[in-house]
């Protein structure tokens, strides 16, 4: 091809086709984060909120991956360090929440749960599905791949507290699988941090 060599078109090529994935499940967590959000405040779901946040924190990592995906190693690094510390805040925001409901308890709306952490697992499919092929391509996109993964055990999870809630008439199963995913966001931001950390040091040694 004239204009470029073998590796540089290809290299090309890659960066187009990441980008163009980044920007469908960009705009897929960003619309499910308004909606989710607002289906939690309606239920009063700690869980479904918890759910919800993770797609913000999502929209915000795919929006940082888009500005890396053409950028040096070091950038890439830095990016994916960026994204776990917004996965520890995410984990964070929603302990709090949890916090406050333990103060002021309430019994969600275990329809509202199940309908909406069904619809968040539709869409998160979707997205996981779309990352597949990325997900071993470089730091940038293995942590994207991370932050989705994490998507459908959410998602998963609040559709248990649903049906828990249902059978027990009580709000502890909500907040005990907010608290559960609490954990599992902790464990998420360690494991992006670690890896930024080890390819900050490789990309400066």
């Amino acid at each position: 091809m004239a204009g470029c060599c073998d590796s540089e078109c290809s290299l090309n090529a890659l960066h187009t086709r990441q980008r163009r994935t980044l920007q469908m499940v960009l705009l897929i967590n960003a619309g499910m984060f308004v909606v989710i959000i607002a289906a939690s405040l309606y239920g009063g779901s700690s869980a479904l909120f918890a759910d919800g946040f993770d797609n913000l924190g999502d929209a915000i990592t795919y929006a940082l991956s888009l500005y890396a995906v053409s950028r040096g190693a070091l950038t890439k690094a830095r990016v994916a360090l960026v994204k776990g510390f917004l996965i520890l805040a995410g984990a964070l925001v929603v302990a709090g929440q949890i916090v406050y409901k333990l103060m002021v308890p309430e019994v969600p709306l275990f329809e509202v749960m199940g309908i909406f952490s069904l619809a968040g697992l539709l869409a998160n499919s979707l997205c996981l599905l779309l990352l597949w092929r990325h997900r071993h391509e470089d730091i940038n996109m293995s942590s994207v791949w991370e932050c989705s993964r994490n998507d459908i055990a959410s998602n998963l999870s609040v559709f248990v507290a649903a049906a828990a809630v249902w059978l027990s008439g009580h709000g502890w199963p909500d907040l005990l699988v907010a608290a559960v995913l609490v954990v599992y966001l902790l464990r998420s931001a360690q494991r992006v941090i670690g890896s930024a950390v080890t390819e900050l040091r490789t990309a400066t040694g």
